[in-house]
Formats: structure tokens, C-alpha cells, sequence
């Protein structure tokens, strides 16, 4: 996973009960796939892991696909086939992640008034 300011590719597929995402390289890999097969999926998908989104769409945090959910929607729980259908029927979304938020130092090192 990217960490701030790295761009962060997926693929959504809306399921019949599910959403379902997986990350890839890019983009264009994901095209240049989908033109020629002979390139193999570790040089498109970023990790071998399918995600679900419990139906709150590509934005959401996910949890990984059990075989269950895998079988029930794609008929098979081959997560390479299943990757093949998501990367076929789903969308490409590319995002930035912005650098993270937050407190640094919440104790502020020795400057804390005790």
C-alpha cells in the first residue's frame, strides 16, 4: 500500500451482493491487460488479495473475500479467476493519497507541562 502522497489504483466490481476490490499497478496496466492477455496478473494486480466492501461502495475499508462470498458470486473460489472477472467487468479508480493527518507527538516530548 501506497503511504501519502502516492497515487493508489483499484478495480471495483459491483456484485449481485457484494462490492468487491482489488488493487493493481495502474491503470495502464490494467489496459494493456485487458488488450493482451499473454501478460501475466502479478504484472497487473498489486497483491493477490480480493477485498469486500459489505456494499459500501469502492471508498470503503474492506475486509478479504472469504471462499464463501468468491464462490456464491463468481461461481468459483479461485481468487485468479475471480481476479480476471473483477479486472474484466469492474472499474478502474485512481486516487491520491494526501499525506497523513493528525497529531505528531501527542506527548510533546519533554514540553508537556506534568
Amino acid at each position: 500500500m501506497p503511504r501519502g502522497n502516492a497515487a493508489q489504483t483499484k478495480v471495483h466490481y459491483q456484485g449481485k451482493d457484494e462490492d468487491f476490490v482489488i488493487y493493481v499497478d495502474s491503470a495502464k496496466a490494467v489496459q494493456d491487460w485487458k488488450g493482451d492477455r499473454s501478460i501475466p496478473l502479478a504484472q497487473v494486480v498489486s497483491g493477490f488479495k480480493i477485498f469486500v466492501t459489505h456494499k459500501h461502495g469502492a471508498q470503503s475499508v474492506g475486509d478479504a473475500a472469504s471462499h464463501a462470498t468468491l464462490e456464491n458470486e463468481f461461481g468459483t473460489k479461485n481468487e485468479d479467476e475471480c481476479m480476471i472477472k473483477i479486472l474484466e467487468g469492474g472499474s478502474v479508480q485512481e486516487t491520491e493519497s494526501g499525506e497523513r493527518q493528525g497529531p505528531k507527538n501527542d506527548s510533546m516530548g519533554s514540553r508537556s507541562a506534568h
